[in-house]
């Protein structure tokens, strides 16, 4: 058998009650006594009972988290970040996956089961800012990306234009000028995508630069994928088109990687003939030949913070406070696809 809320408060050495308000997560809780309990949950690895702490609480323990695609990388590595994050504040995250479609993620927002969920963090890429107003859902939401603003709840996202901007820089202060990019079009008509986003800060780096933009080196990929096909294929095209470009900017790391790989079958060497950086900071970009360097969103603060933000309101009540919008700080990793050392994870 599990070990029981008895066991754990035996090995605390507290009472019942006090587990049950740690596992509650009631603020009137010592600290130190917070702490005791959750090493005793962790050391018997304990799990609540969710089914009987719903029906007392009218809660279960459980937040949702909608995302587009666990097959891409970046989702995969917030799914885990958020599912450790909630781990710590002793709830359970059920995953749900829209595939990107626009009726699945009205579903994931509007359907039946967020009812069954304490509340639900959702990162939508069909639906656009005309639809802020599905967002107006009786439970607690908080969006997570680019495609709304503005909207009716709160909203965890990054600096998607000045990041950018600084990953150009970077390139333009290691003496590149002729920097391609790699996963948006210049005519593309989605002012709040990721795409348009980044596009304006590789823009905006050029003109404050005093670089004329050269539209053959704003590469899209097919069906504005941002996969390791569309970033080889991209890349294999300018090539073959007699583009002369010195460094790549890629519009995430997995484009990145596909654009690494395009470069050494055109034999073309990394950061010498070429320099290239992603976006993301996603854990395989540390382990590609050359490591490459990425722009560092903050996705694990993005999932602590959207948790909180969650939580607070879950237990918000009386009038509700106005939504805001929070941006992590971003940084620049630099690594060997642009001249520097390889640094090991930690």
């Amino acid at each position: 058998m599990g070990a029981t809320m008895h066991d754990v408060a035996r090995v605390a050495g507290v009472s019942i009650k006090t587990v049950s308000n740690v596992i509650n997560d009631y603020p009137h809780v010592r600290p130190g006594t917070r702490d005791r309990v959750n090493e005793a949950i962790e050391q018997l690895d304990y799990r609540p009972n969710l089914s009987a702490r719903g029906l007392r609480s009218g809660r279960t323990g459980v937040i949702g988290l909608a995302v587009p695609s666990l097959r891409e990388n970046y989702f995969a590595e917030l799914a885990d970040e958020v599912i450790r994050a909630a781990e710590k504040r002793g709830l359970g995250v059920m995953v749900e996956q829209t595939s990107g479609e626009r009726d699945a993620e009205l579903r994931a927002v509007t359907g039946n089961r967020p009812r069954f969920l304490d509340g639900l963090l959702f990162s939508p890429v069909s639906l656009g800012q005309d639809d802020a107003e599905a967002l107006a859902v009786d439970g607690p939401l908080v969006l997570l990306g680019e495609r709304i603003f503005g909207g009716p709840t709160d909203h965890v996202t990054m600096h998607n234009t000045s990041s950018s901007q600084a990953a150009v820089e970077h390139l333009l202060e290691i003496g590149r000028r002729r920097i391609a990019l790699v996963g948006a079009d210049l005519h593309g008509r989605d002012e709040a995508s990721s795409a348009s986003l980044r596009l304006k800060g590789y823009l905006r780096a050029l003109e404050q630069a005093g670089i004329p933009l050269d539209p053959a080196l704003v590469r899209p990929t097919a069906m504005l994928r941002w996969n390791r096909a569309g970033g080889a294929a991209a890349t294999h095209l300018m090539v073959r088109e007699g583009v002369e470009f010195d460094a790549v900017f890629a519009l995430n790391d997995t484009l990145g990687l596909g654009v690494l790989r395009a470069l050494r079958e055109e034999g073309l060497r990394v950061p010498d003939d070429v320099a290239v950086i992603g976006f993301d900071n996603i854990d395989e970009s540390n382990y590609s030949v050359p490591s490459m360097s990425t722009v560092d969103t903050g996705r694990a603060e993005i999932a602590a913070i959207a948790v909180d933000r969650l939580i607070a309101r879950i237990n918000e009540k009386g009038e509700r406070r106005p939504p805001d919008t929070v941006k992590p700080d971003f940084r620049i990793v630099r690594r060997e696809s642009t001249g520097f050392a390889h640094t090991p994870p930690e």
